[in-house]
């Protein structure tokens, strides 16, 4: 099984910065790619970013130039840099990891953190 757990949410105001990071555990033999999705109230989870495991980086353009992804392979970490924050990029942050797979399975898994909030006041 694997398990992601993601931390540093909070609340912070606007113009503020913010480190989301994740943590993959499990018998994890490789990562495709990782990401952090965000769903607002009343709208659908959307991606923020994702970076694969050779450090191409696919991003939505309202966070460009203020977020940053990165990853540590090894450690099976995917950070999320925010920076310049805004009230929209209010949320409930997700971490993704995608095209994994496990030791004992012959599939690619795709797997959830349980998030973590960030609020960003005006």
């Amino acid at each position: 099984q694997v398990h992601l757990v993601e931390s540093g949410g909070g609340l912070l105001q606007f113009g503020g910065s913010l480190r989301l990071s994740c943590v993959a555990s499990g018998s994890i033999l490789s990562i495709s790619r990782m990401g952090w999705y965000r769903q607002a109230p009343g709208k659908q989870r959307e991606l923020v970013a994702s970076i694969d495991s050779g450090g191409s980086v696919d991003n939505v353009d309202s966070v460009k130039g203020r977020f940053t992804i990165s990853r540590d392979n090894t450690k099976n970490t995917v950070d999320l840099q925010m920076n310049s924050l805004k009230p929209e990029d209010t949320a409930v942050y997700y971490c993704n990891a995608a095209g994994t797979l496990v030791h004992g399975l012959s599939f690619l898994g795709d797997y959830w953190g349980p998030g973590t909030q960030v609020t960003v006041s005006p």
